[in-house]
């Protein structure tokens, strides 16, 4: 029996239109390490989208933290800030962007308040990849042995917080 580690990636960026290319660059890196080409275009998309959302609605302090999460055959995604306002899906028809993009992108989807803003997050289903790796450094860091660790943002669980979501790493 072949036992699958999880992979995590945790980065916290100040949002703004001009990072969201940078931002799309960093996720398809870890995708690609991963083995999860497909998934790319679809998940860059809807963080696009969320980061987008960040910028126009979340007054004050633009930081964010996104994260990546492989289990099994689920990846998950999510983006944490400190906007107190839940989001709604409002039926627009086409989906012009924003959360209904993102319900478009994603298998499930949801929102999650938290001691200090929100939790947005999507998963996708994948398949089984021939080669999870055990860890997941960064793309493209050397061998593990020359490897310095990285600065990583902690992620704290609370009451009331869905599994796998941030709560107040911001």
């Amino acid at each position: 029996m072949q036992i699958q580690a999880a992979c995590r990636y945790v980065v916290e960026v100040r949002a703004s239109i001009e990072r969201i290319p940078q931002i799309r660059r960093i996720l398809a890196a870890h995708l690609r390490y991963w083995r999860l080409e497909s998934h790319i275009v679809p998940v860059c998309r809807a963080v696009d989208e969320l980061i987008g959302n960040v910028v126009r609605h979340v007054p004050g302090d633009k930081t964010c933290v996104v994260e990546l999460r492989r289990t099994g055959r689920r990846l998950t995604v999510s983006v944490a800030d400190s906007g107190r306002a839940l989001p709604r899906l409002t039926s627009s028809c086409p989906p012009r962007g924003g959360l209904a993009a993102v319900v478009l992108l994603s298998d499930s989807w949801g929102t999650c308040a938290t001691a200090t803003g929100k939790v947005i997050w999507f998963s996708r289903r994948v398949k089984r990849a021939e080669r999870t790796p055990l860890t997941s450094p960064a793309p493209g860091s050397p061998a593990p042995e020359t490897r310095p660790l990285p600065a990583a943002v902690p992620a704290r669980q609370g009451p009331g917080t869905a599994p796998g979501a941030l709560s107040g790493a911001l």
